[in-house]
């Protein structure tokens, strides 16, 4: 199965170092939103979110980290037979890319609003 991707395994590693790449970027992401989240004007006990934008927010990052954890495991199942087919694992691999960018973008732009909220004056 190997042998049909082609020779010096040059699209493994170009695979792995995509996931590990997109690994980093969650780690990021995660940070970034610990750091909003505990930043200057951070909310009070007792003060909570919108249910709805909170709940919003938290199922997106989870279909996000999901889709990027098995992009994460196609090296495996390769490996295994699981998967034998390198343009099906190019797609994977594309559609967890391309989500995890647009979660960044979600980010960028929560994060935007943010620091514009704050530099308002009251």
């Amino acid at each position: 199965m190997v042998e049909r991707i082609g020779s010096g395994g040059l699209q493994r590693e170009a695979i792995l170092a995509a996931l590990r790449r997109q690994s980093a970027q969650a780690d990021a992401v995660r940070d970034a939103a610990a750091e909003v989240a505990g930043g200057p004007g951070a909310r009070k006990a007792g003060e909570t979110a919108s249910p709805a934008f909170a709940g919003a927010l938290e199922q997106g990052l989870r279909a996000v980290d999901a889709e990027v954890k098995a992009a994460e495991r196609l090296p495996e199942d390769m490996a295994l037979g699981r998967v034998e087919d390198f343009a099906e694992i190019a797609a994977r691999v594309k559609r967890a890319d391309l989500s995890f960018k647009f979660a960044m973008e979600i980010r960028n732009k929560l994060i935007d609003a943010y620091r514009e909220v704050m530099r308002m004056q009251v």
